[in-house]
């Protein structure tokens, strides 16, 4: 008998780099580490508020590590990342809550569209090479539409709050909900200590599953 499916909790927000890299790596294992991916739109800015933190852009030489490590880390991860002209303008000053609404509008209404539409816009801020996702003009349209809605703002919060009260101080964040103990995991980074929590192999970035088709 097979057994049931392991919950993992990826908390995220396209505004976030290494959000968008742990999210492709999770979604690589989804299927040979059999989990339960619950991919959970966060606000990034919220969360650093409550924590006290604040972004590596603001220090200099964090920001300046930071547009290095992203280069090689989308390398080695082989996700197309590239610093937008503009990194400064849209990490400090464009923000990201209108999409991170939109997304939690997606989530509401088209769930099974989440991943597809999370990367859309991850290409869109993180590449050139942006691709549609599937979603016809009058879906997107009637989202948009709903993403001021108290509906789609409570939604947004209460996801947020969640992570918060989980111990976020920044994103992505990865909730393991195993035996009936919780672990939160921070950062692109703690892909091989999953493993271990979840008593799976751990077989790089680009598991040979995936890497035999790209």
């Amino acid at each position: 008998m097979t057994a049931a499916p392991r919950t993992l909790e990826l908390f995220y927000d396209v505004l976030s780099p290494y959000s968008w890299l742990g999210f492709e790596v999770l979604c690589r294992y989804k299927k040979l580490w059999n989990i339960n991916l619950q991919l959970r739109p966060s606000l990034i800015a919220a969360i650093m508020k409550d924590s006290g933190n604040q972004p590596p852009a603001l220090l200099p030489r964090k920001a300046q590590y930071l547009q290095n490590d992203i280069r090689l880390l989308g390398q080695h991860i082989q996700v197309p990342i590239q610093l937008p002209k503009d990194f400064f303008s849209v990490i400090l000053e464009k923000g990201s809550l209108s999409a991170m609404r939109f997304l939690t509008a997606v989530n509401l209404e088209h769930p099974k569209m989440l991943e597809k539409v999370s990367r859309e816009l991850w290409m869109r801020v993180w590449s050139r090479a942006a691709e549609k996702a599937g979603m016809s003009t009058e879906q997107a349209q009637g989202l948009l539409e709903k993403i001021s809605t108290p509906k789609v703002k409570n939604e947004l919060r209460d996801t947020t709050n969640a992570a918060c009260k989980y111990g976020a101080f920044g994103l992505p964040v990865t909730v393991a909900h195993l035996d009936g103990q919780t672990h939160m995991l921070f950062g692109s980074d703690r892909m091989e200590l999953l493993a271990h929590l979840l008593g799976e192999k751990w077989m790089g970035p680009v598991p040979p599953a995936i890497n035999a088709k790209i």
